[in-house]
């Protein structure tokens, strides 16, 4: 990414990982058919949140983080043409343990 993003405070920059074009059967499944991936990658996140002490309470993901989020979570942001998303931590469901490496598409 050439320009530099910092989200701040407890929102987070979000790549969508594109679903697979083929069910597990071979069909391939046509762009006006797929649905918004719910998945993602964490680009950079912002430095917290404040509690009512005023301490800075950091942020459970990182950088890097394969994240599970809701359909309608974040707003979507075109940053040097590429479509991301930014949320709030808290729109994020989970994260995903051991993720399976992305297949190409054929």
């Amino acid at each position: 990414m050439a320009t530099k993003f910092r989200p701040l405070h407890d929102r987070i920059l979000v790549k969508r990982v594109d679903a697979d074009a083929r069910t597990p059967g071979g069909i391939i499944i046509p762009d006006t058919a797929k649905e918004k991936p719910m998945e993602g990658e964490v680009i950079a996140v912002g430095s917290g949140t404040r509690d009512e002490n005023g301490t800075l309470r950091p942020l459970d993901v990182k950088a890097g983080d394969r994240i599970l989020f809701s359909k309608w979570s974040g707003t979507e942001v075109k940053i040097d043409g590429e479509e991301l998303l930014i949320m709030k931590e808290t729109d994020v469901l989970g994260l995903i343990e051991n993720p399976q490496p992305l297949r190409k598409a054929a």
